[in-house]
């Protein structure tokens, strides 16, 4: 017996002993050929149909991609410019102009305010080199136009800021620089009057009435703070306060010398202010900006020459260069400032009498001297007001009394009341 595998088998029977296939296998055999070759033909037809909608479909994508992507390609070919910058966010800007009353005070009186420059004389040198003179800027400050006249402006400024000077100096709004004359100055009032040419003036400062002003009333100063760097500043507040007394030391002694009349405000004002422009709503001047308190401990308090203050002071200085005030022709020292025992002693006062003038000298043929005042008197009453400093007595003296007027005055002498009567005159007289 042999043995073979299965493959060898199916081989062997395949080409040997293949079976014999009846009619009716042969006819389902070719109809099952002619199907598939129909299912075929199907296939085939159906295939081109597809590859032609596929591909048209491909081409559209194609092209909508390229349109899409055009601009950007654009950008990147030779010869194009990147417009990236244009794409970026713009900032729209409005363009207001405010207008305000502070605003038209401040461009009706502005150009009417100017820089002023102190030049003084300097000398250099010592024991080793010959002594050399020269001029340079001592102090800034500002000043008022409020006249012209002719081919000259008048300009109004502080005594504080032209005081010693060798040459004044005026900056104008524009820029140029003038050379200023001094017309006259008052240290009592700390005023001064300036002129220069009127060919570049513009305009001049309106007067207004600072009698008529209102505690709370908003008030403009226009200056040139800390130099001339901040030429034309603009600071606003209000009116403080009305008919201020403040007292000033004119002769750098330490002592108090007079109590200079002024409007307070709290509008801002630093060295360099000093001469400027106080001035209300409408634009008009209703002071000269003077001084300011300044200490640590203090904020917003600054002080105005009243312009009704000023118009008189202003007026003399133009027509004679000086402030002519009448004068007894004496020496003063307050009371207070006297030790106790030289008022028991020397003065021999009540002791209810603790203020009043002492007089500590008498110039001979003066007012004082004809009406019999003597050495050692003291002062306590005037025209029937009572006087306990020297300021009290000045203040009666300049602001009440003139030139040719009679003074009554009651002084204590040796203990005893006595009563006085003088005409008063001007220190050149004496």
């Amino acid at each position: 017996m042999s043995y073979f595998s299965d493959d060898d088998k199916r081989e062997n029977l395949s080409e040997n002993n293949e079976p014999q296939k009846s009619p009716l296998q042969e006819r389902l055999e070719r109809d099952e050929l002619e199907k598939q070759s129909k299912r075929s033909k199907k296939r085939g037809g159906g295939s081109k149909g597809g590859y032609f909608f596929s591909g048209l479909v491909g081409v559209i994508i194609g092209a909508l991609l390229v349109w899409l992507m055009m601009p950007g390609l654009v950008n990147q070919m030779p010869g194009t410019t990147n417009n990236s910058s244009n794409n970026k966010t713009e900032i729209d800007q409005v363009a207001t102009e405010v207008t305000t009353d502070v605003t038209k005070a401040v461009d009706k009186a502005s150009a009417a305010v100017v820089g002023i420059t102190n030049i003084q004389e300097v000398t250099n040198g010592g024991f080793w080199s010959q002594p050399t003179t020269t001029t340079q800027e001592a102090g800034s400050g500002s000043g008022v136009v409020y006249k012209i006249e002719g081919d000259k402006a008048f300009i109004v400024t502080n005594n504080h800021v032209i005081e010693g000077a060798k040459q004044v100096e005026v900056t104008m709004p524009d820029g140029t620089k003038e050379e200023a004359q001094l017309v006259g100055s008052d240290i009592w009032t700390d005023l001064a009057v300036i002129s220069i040419s009127s060919k570049n003036v513009k305009t001049v400062a309106t007067f207004g009435n600072s009698d008529v002003l209102k505690q709370g009333e908003t008030v403009i100063a226009i200056g040139n703070p800390l130099g001339l760097d901040f030429y034309g500043s603009v600071t606003t507040g209000v009116v403080s306060g009305k008919d201020r007394s403040v007292p000033v030391d004119l002769n750098g002694d330490g002592t108090e010398d007079w109590q200079q009349e002024v409007l307070q405000t709290d509008a801002a004002i630093n060295p360099g202010n000093s001469g400027g422009a106080l001035v209300n709503l409408a634009g008009e001047l209703i002071g000269i900006n003077s001084m300011k308190i300044a200490e640590s401990s203090v904020e917003g308090l600054g002080f105005s020459i009243p312009i009704n203050s000023a118009i008189p002071i202003i007026t003399e200085l133009e027509k004679t260069g000086e402030m002519k005030r009448p004068t007894m022709g004496i020496s003063l020292v307050d009371v207070t400032d006297v030790p106790a025992i030289y008022q028991q002693q020397t003065l021999r006062l009540p002791e209810e009498v603790t203020t009043g003038v002492v007089i500590t000298d008498v110039i001979a043929n003066s007012p004082a001297a004809k009406a019999g005042a003597k050495q050692y008197d003291v002062i306590v009453e005037m025209d029937g007001e009572k006087i306990e400093s020297s300021i009290d007595l000045r203040k009666h003296l300049y602001n009440e009394k003139k030139t040719g007027d009679s003074l009554t005055m009651k002084v204590y002498r040796q203990g005893q009341l006595v009563e006085l009567k003088m005409t008063l005159t001007n220190s050149d007289s004496l």
